[in-house]
């Protein structure tokens, strides 16, 4: 029998703050193409605190609409502020056909499972593997397994200027100390000390 395949989902949104009386809620957004993402029908699943009266549950949303140039949606059952407060921090995601995203995909946009597993690379040199990948409401991060731990990697350009699927690889650039201890600022011997006193006092 054949093992039915499960769509995959990407993360597109956070719903952050109650706007107005109606049932609004403000959005972050995690996708470069909100109106082909927030289109009236679409449907969300939800993840929050599993004590959450969402938890389990989905959104089917109804209309985006934009107030000074922040992003606002409107969903179908949400149709009080009371209601829309406990949706906040709500992540919103969507499920996606992997072959009809690929021609339209977002750039630098990739599932967790394309990540996992991946080499990392620093000054070309491996010096691990994405284990997994932690969605957090400020940025993402990749946890990588090093040979002396786990580290965990902002997932933001700047970092991570390179992902390459077919080669398996993606690239690092960190900043010093992320994967390493930096090594104490050595102490001034006491004949140093004195000696540099000695100069100051022959000036």
């Amino acid at each position: 029998m054949a093992r039915e395949k499960r769509p995959q989902q990407l993360r597109v949104g956070r719903l952050t703050k109650a706007h107005g009386l109606k049932g609004a809620i403000k959005l972050e957004l995690y996708t470069d193409d909100p109106e082909r993402r927030f289109v009236p029908g679409a449907e969300f699943s939800l993840q929050v605190p599993a004590e959450s009266p969402w938890h389990g549950k989905h959104l089917v949303f109804r209309e985006l609409r934009w107030y000074n140039q922040q992003p606002v949606g409107f969903f179908e059952g949400v149709d009080d502020r009371t209601a829309a407060e406990t949706l906040i921090k709500a992540i919103l995601w969507v499920d996606v056909d992997e072959a009809a995203e690929a021609a339209a995909a977002e750039p630098d946009a990739w599932y967790d499972h394309q990540l996992v597993g991946l080499d990392v690379l620093r000054d070309g040199v491996r010096v691990g593997e994405v284990a997994h990948v932690d969605h957090l409401p400020a940025q993402d991060l990749l946890i990588v397994k090093t040979a002396a731990g786990e580290v965990m990697v902002p997932f933001v350009a700047a970092i991570v200027p390179e992902v390459d699927l077919e080669a398996g690889t993606l690239t690092v650039t960190p900043p010093a100390g992320l994967f390493e201890e930096l090594p104490d600022e050595p102490e001034a011997a006491p004949g140093d000390a004195e000696a540099s006193a000695a100069g100051d006092d022959a000036n």
